[in-house]
This record gives C-alpha cells, sequence and structure tokens, in this order.
C-alpha cells in the first residue's frame, strides 16, 4: 500500500482530459501572474546583473586605467619644482620616456606649457624670490596632467557611461523590465507549473515511468542550471571579447543596447541550458528502446558531428561559443553512454508493467 501511486485507478474521459488540462493550465498561469508580480519589486537588481558581462568587456577593451591608478603631479609645488629642474638644466628624459605608455584619455588631459613663459610669469609676480630668465636660457617644454583634476575625473565619469549600454525609445526601459520581471516570475513560479502539468501527464503514465520522473527531474534542472550559469559567466565574456576585438581592429566602437544585450544574454543561457539536457534524452531514447548504450558507442563518430553542427546553429556566429558547447556536450554525451549502461536492462512498457 506504501507505494501505491495517487493515479493507479484513474481513468477519464477526452473530455474528462480536456477539461483537467484547462484547470491545470489556469493554475499555471496564476501560479505565473504570481510570480512575475513578485519578481516586479526586484529585477531592478537582476538588470543591473546581467549588465556586468558586458560593462566589464567594453571596459576592459575600450576603456582605459581608473583615475585612481594614474601618477600625476598637478599641485604648485610639483610645477614649481620641474620649472626649477629646467631651470638647472635637469634632464627630463625619465618623464619623455612615459609618453608611449599613456592612454589616449591621459594624452587628452595634458596641458603643454612653454617654460620659459612659465618663468617670466613669476619672475613677473614675485620678482624677489624668482630671478629673471636668462637670455640664453635653452627653450623647454612643460606637461602638467589633469587626470585627478575635477575636470578629468568628470571627463572620465563620462566616457565611463558612454560604453554602458543604452535605450533608444522612451518606453524600453519599461518594456525590458517587464520582459525580464516576466522571466524570473517564470522562473520563480516553475515549481508550481511543473507541479500542474505532471499532475496532467501523470494520469496516463505507467508507475515505473513516474518513477523514471521522479529520479530524472531533479539531474534534469541542476543540468538545465548549469548550463545556463556555464553560459552567462564563462561562455558570454568570451565570445564578448572576441567579437570585440573585430571592433578594434576595424577602428569601431559597438553602441549596446539594452534590449539588444539582454535578449542575447537569455536566448543564449537559454539555448546552453537545453543542450546540456543530452545525457538525458540519451537515457529517454534507450529506456524507450529506440536506441540502446551499443549504438551510442559505436556512432560516437557521427554524434561528435551532430553535437558540432547543434553548436554551430544554437551559438553566436563565433569559434569560441561554438567551441565552448561543444566540448561540453561531448562530456555529456559520453555522461549518456554510462548512465544507459548502469541503467540495467531494458524492459518494455508492458514488461515492467506487469512485474
Amino acid at each position: 500500500m506504501a507505494d501505491r501511486d495517487l493515479f493507479d485507478d484513474s481513468t477519464m474521459t477526452f473530455g474528462e482530459h480536456l477539461e483537467a488540462l484547462r484547470i491545470h493550465l489556469w493554475k499555471a498561469i496564476i501560479g505565473l501572474v504570481i510570480g512575475s508580480t513578485a519578481a516586479f519589486f526586484f529585477s531592478n537588481h537582476i538588470i543591473v546583473a546581467i549588465q556586468q558581462p558586458v560593462n566589464q568587456v567594453m571596459e576592459e577593451k575600450f576603456g582605459h586605467r581608473a583615475v585612481d591608478d594614474l601618477s600625476v603631479e598637478t599641485d604648485e609645488r610639483n610645477l614649481l619644482e620641474r620649472v626649477k629642474d629646467w631651470w638647472n638644466g635637469k634632464s627630463a628624459a625619465d618623464e619623455e620616456s612615459n609618453v608611449a605608455k599613456k592612454t589616449p584619455l591621459e594624452s587628452a588631459l595634458e596641458l603643454e606649457l612653454d617654460v620659459g613663459d612659465v618663468a617670466r610669469a613669476l619672475h613677473a609676480a614675485a620678482p624677489k624670490e624668482y630671478s629673471a630668465l636668462p637670455d640664453d636660457a635653452a627653450p623647454g617644454k612643460l606637461t602638467i596632467s589633469l587626470v585627478n583634476s575635477p575636470l578629468g575625473e568628470l571627463i572620465r565619469k563620462m566616457q565611463l557611461e558612454s560604453l554602458k549600454p543604452r535605450t533608444d525609445a522612451v518606453d524600453e526601459a519599461f518594456m525590458i523590465y517587464l520582459k525580464v520581471s516576466l522571466i524570473i516570475g517564470l522562473i520563480l513560479s516553475s515549481p508550481w507549473i511543473f507541479f500542474q502539468i505532471w499532475q496532467f501527464v501523470a494520469a496516463g503514465l505507467y508507475p515505473h515511468e513516474r518513477k523514471y520522473v521522479y529520479s530524472y527531474l531533479p539531474f534534469s534542472l541542476g543540468l538545465f542550471l548549469g548550463g545556463a550559469f556555464f553560459c552567462f559567466f564563462f561562455v558570454i565574456p568570451q565570445v564578448l571579447g572576441f567579437l570585440f576585438e573585430f571592433n578594434l581592429w576595424l577602428g569601431l566602437r559597438p553602441e549596446i543596447k539594452m534590449s539588444t544585450w539582454v535578449s542575447f544574454a537569455l536566448v543564449v543561457s537559454l539555448m546552453f541550458g537545453v543542450s546540456f539536457q543530452l545525457p538525458l534524452v540519451m537515457v529517454l531514447l534507450e529506456k524507450l528502446s529506440i536506441v540502446d548504450v551499443k549504438l551510442y558507442r559505436e556512432k560516437r563518430r557521427y554524434a561528435i558531428l551532430i553535437i558540432s553542427i547543434l553548436s554551430m546553429v544554437l551559438t553566436p556566429s563565433d569559434p569560441i561559443s561554438m567551441m565552448m558547447m561543444l566540448i561540453p556536450l561531448c562530456l555529456l554525451y559520453e555522461l549518456g553512454i554510462l548512465l544507459c549502461a548502469n541503467g540495467g536492462v531494458r524492459k518494455s512498457p508492458f514488461e515492467a508493467q506487469a512485474t
């Protein structure tokens, strides 16, 4: 009695099946609405997190070092000391040797002054403290960086803002928020939705088939989440770095639209999550006596070819994402063979029901 399933004695007409389907669908939709409504209050944090990969790669490829990391001399004391060094004939070779290491931002925020003009201005302002400039004084230039000045910090902030994803339409940000809220709501309510689907499907399954669902459903969920997280945190940054290199090569800077980026990140992650279900698909085909484990082993080369084609179709048009899907799927194919080999002797549904 302990092993008796809830649906063992379930018998319904076709009309009753349709009515049950309608009820379960409405319950699933109500759960989705509740989950999306709850997600609406914190989806802003999800959207900020989704932007992180593209922001980091844009900063790495098209930004420059942070202002706080730059070593500059802008105060009056250093300026006077450098003028005195020039006056005394000291070489500025060390300073000139670092010119090639400067970023475009540093170079743009530099003022170049004539040292002679500075010396004459100092003498005119304080003749007792600063002597007159000799007529035979050698010409010289003085470079002053404004990177750490308020102007430099403002320009740096403007530069960082220009690298972030943007919106074009006035309602685009709101529509993105609704889209993300709906997706997060679907994730939150997925246990309830799966439960409603399972209540309808389980009535038409044998007890041993329900046992397979109980056993493999958590494994399926883990594979999906593992594929999605692997894609978002490891694949997408590598793909962005590879694709943005072509922008640098062609002298272009990408203007990322937020709606396009959200769709790209979610769709690619979804494709990875779905493709990682490969071992369970192999087990299902083996349990249904469609394919046996011996055929999986013998046709391994053809399987790798099919996986390669799927990797090209399910990923963007770059070789990086293709390879980063191809390699895990080949490993998951071997895992599927192990699961099938350890699954015991296959039985037809009628034989399994009889036992």
